[in-house]
């Protein structure tokens, strides 16, 4: 079971029934990996659905996260900085600093940042990837 951070569009991605992605999801509700969110990010994550997909909708979706529990609520005190190109991607980085997550998942190329990165050392994989490694989780 691995601590992950899904940034907001990984995390529309997998939410879909019909999805390729949705075993992360479900992998998330099921217990086998644990969803590290902070108050930004959740704030982050009902903003795009509820433009995506309407108010209610994202009401559910961020109650079903919040009411989870495989899901984890962090406050990161520190902000590390490394995505200059687009700092409101931080949170993410902050986020899985203080969770110590496994990984952030993304496919948003301002994160190749955080790979040179010598410290903090943070894993960041594609959706693609997490996929593979969900489904190796059986």
């Amino acid at each position: 079971m691995g601590r992950i951070v899904l940034d907001t569009n990984s995390l529309i991605q997998s939410i879909p029934s019909r999805s390729p992605y949705r075993p992360i999801w479900n992998s998330f509700m099921d217990g086998t990996n644990i969803l590290c969110v902070s108050g930004e990010i959740l704030n982050e994550y009902e903003e795009i659905l509820e433009r995506l997909a309407g108010v209610d909708t994202a009401k559910i979706i961020i109650e079903t996260i919040l009411n989870n529990p495989h899901t984890l609520l962090f406050t990161p005190y520190y902000h590390f900085d490394l995505i200059q190109s687009d700092p409101d991607d931080n949170k993410f980085v902050d986020c899985a600093v203080v969770a110590n997550a496994q990984f952030i998942v993304t496919e948003d190329r301002h994160f190749d940042a955080v790979k040179r990165c010598p410290f903090p050392r943070i894993e960041v994989i594609e959706l693609d990837s997490f996929l593979e490694i969900v489904m190796s989780q059986g």
